[in-house]
């Protein structure tokens, strides 16, 4: 196993040693050496297995592309991916005005990257090696896998690998898939056995031929038809949220997109596998006398697993991630958090204990066959799912052991919690509930502790895929029954959503003067950006709940969306 710096230049490859490439990387981010980073978890991945692999990080497209030649043609494949984000979004707000900084580039400078990175990547790359196949994968490439709206161009647009010239795409967290796939370029399998493989998609001419497949409305018919958008999309979420899911055949043109089922989930043992390779944590040498600000904030953290079973209706997690918790060992995290306590310049504080939804380490259904044939988009709405095993008890032990390894004074959750995982409207809901937010108070939170409750309105919350606000007024009350009874000043802070579908101005204003909001620091509010792969995104885009078929009010006025987040600032 080796532990050297993935070379990203040519005077880089030569101090190596190295006669030839077997893949490189052209990727819309600054190059991190470290977990939370997809680029370097797959390079780190692939060089266990005795590839060798070369970065080539935001590529300058605008010159005469010398980045795209410096390192000539690899053995077997160029692998594309945006980055960190999609990059629409790195680049625009919700009022569709351009960003003035980018956190994924050195010092933070925006224009490092072009809009709609992995198409312009991978048109470069089949112009200039047109015979070396070009594989697509991370968050743009992923939740652009199928037909979707896109906001900044407010249209209607297929999926990705159409009008993307790459020859794969991989979806998801994609380990085991680019292993595969890996393996078989360079074994030069035929083209019928490589699009077997789990998780990748692809574009074909003619009819599709693939049995017991999930066929959907065709791209033309949804651009003639917004139902037949929210009907696919309703398809797309069922299957993509089953154990055993479906291939998915969606025709467009003279042929059809491919999506095969994903890997299964990962094994706790798959998922140590993932953390126990060379990760330097570090940003590459040649950022050197550079900050990247995406580094700073994930630098001291610790990601303990994936996925997430909440199913929100704005949110990628899941359709990215998949819906099944795949947790590390407490084993494994403590070998991580060790090797960061000696790391120099350490403070001695972690940063961050989770993922996704940070309390939802270790968590999974009682029943496992129950699990494997149920069809819920979400364990937790409208109702929890009395199969689901909510104990906290595996995270307190986490926490302990963690908190117990010299060199760390504190760790905290900076990640998202569900606090409906450990109350109801009763009360708690187990013997390690109140153990559980009492630690995240005194112990675990850093400032304020942030959680989402999304709106105030049930209605609105209903389309936001959340639980009644009567729930978080349960979670300020113990809140401030644990705060007074350990003489602590810490503050609660609510994240909200303005202009999500279903949310009109009289919405807003309940929201502002909402009595159980009072005496609370509130500064946090978000504009709905409609992003690729949700229902939420469906919604705005079609004015129907795919989940329903029923009409919803959407604000699409860019003046009235102001005013609903303004809302929010108004004094009581």
């Amino acid at each position: 196993m080796e532990d050297y710096m993935f070379p990203t230049s040519r005077k880089e490859v030569e101090a190596l040693g190295w006669d030839y490439i077997d893949i490189i990387f052209f990727t819309g981010d600054a190059f991190v050496d470290h977990p939370s980073f997809g680029c370097a978890c797959i390079s780190r991945w692939l060089q266990k297995f005795g590839y060798r692999i070369a970065i080539v990080p935001q590529p300058n497209w605008r010159d005469d592309l010398r980045d795209f030649r410096k390192l000539g043609a690899p053995r077997l494949y160029f692998a594309v991916n945006a980055g960190a984000m999609d990059s629409m979004v790195n680049h625009y707000t919700a009022g569709k005005r351009l960003r003035h900084d980018d956190a994924y580039t050195p010092d933070g400078k925006a224009g490092a990257r072009p809009d709609y990175a992995v198409s312009v990547y991978s048109r470069i790359l089949k112009e200039l090696y047109p015979d070396v196949p070009v594989v697509i994968g991370g968050v743009e490439a992923s939740l652009r896998r199928l037909t979707h709206y896109d906001y900044w161009k407010d249209e209607l647009l297929p999926s990705i690998i159409e009008w993307c010239p790459a020859d794969y795409l991989c979806y998801g967290m994609g380990e085991k898939t680019m292993l595969e796939l890996t393996r078989a370029i360079e074994d030069m399998r035929n083209p019928h056995a490589i699009r077997s493989i789990p998780q990748i998609a692809f574009r074909m001419s003619g009819k599709w031929k693939a049995k017991d497949a999930l066929v959907l409305h065709s791209f033309e018919e949804c651009k003639a038809d917004k139902k037949a958008v929210a009907e696919n999309f309703h398809l797309i979420e069922t299957n993509a949220n089953l154990l055993h899911p479906q291939t998915i055949i969606e025709p467009v043109g003279d042929g059809y997109v491919q999506v095969n089922p994903p890997c299964p989930p990962s094994t706790t043992e798959e998922m140590d596998s993932y953390w126990d390779l060379p990760f330097t944590k570090l940003p590459h040498p040649r950022y050197r006398g550079k900050r990247i600000p995406a580094y700073d904030m994930i630098k001291d953290s610790i990601i303990t697993h994936r996925g997430c079973f909440g199913g929100c209706n704005f949110c990628t997690i899941a359709a990215h991630q998949g819906k099944f918790i795949q947790s590390r060992s407490k084993e494994s995290i403590l070998k991580e958090v060790r090797k960061l306590a000696a790391m120099p310049g350490f403070s001695g504080n972690i940063s961050d204990l989770g993922a996704p939804t940070a309390n939802m380490y270790g968590m999974s259904g009682k029943n496992p066959e129950l699990c494997a044939k149920c069809r819920r988009k979400s364990c937790l709405f409208p109702a929890v799912c009395v199969n689901m095993n909510r104990s906290h008890k595996r995270l307190l032990e986490l926490y302990k052991a963690v908190d117990a390894v010299p060199g760390v004074r504190h760790s905290y959750i900076g990640s998202g919690i569900r606090y409906d995982l450990f109350l109801d409207e009763k009360g708690y809901i187990d013997e390690t509930s109140r153990p559980y937010l009492k630690t995240l108070i005194l112990d675990h939170t850093s400032g304020r502790l942030k959680v989402a409750p999304e709106h105030t309105e049930d209605r609105v919350l209903q389309y936001l895929g959340k639980p009644s606000f009567k729930l978080f007024e349960r979670l300020r009350a113990e809140f401030d029954k644990i705060c007074a009874e350990n003489g602590r000043r810490t503050g609660i802070v609510p994240y909200f959503i303005s202009s999500h579908p279903g949310c009109t101005m009289k919405d807003m204003e309940n929201l502002s003067r909402h009595p159980a909001l009072r005496g609370i620091f509130m500064d946090q509010v978000q504009d709905f950006t409609p992003t690729p792969m949700t229902t939420s995104s469906v919604m705005y885009y079609t004015g129907l709940d795919p989940r329903t078929m029923k009409p919803v009010f959407v604000e699409r006025d860019p003046e009235r969306k102001k005013r609903q987040k303004s809302f929010f600032f108004r004094k009581k």
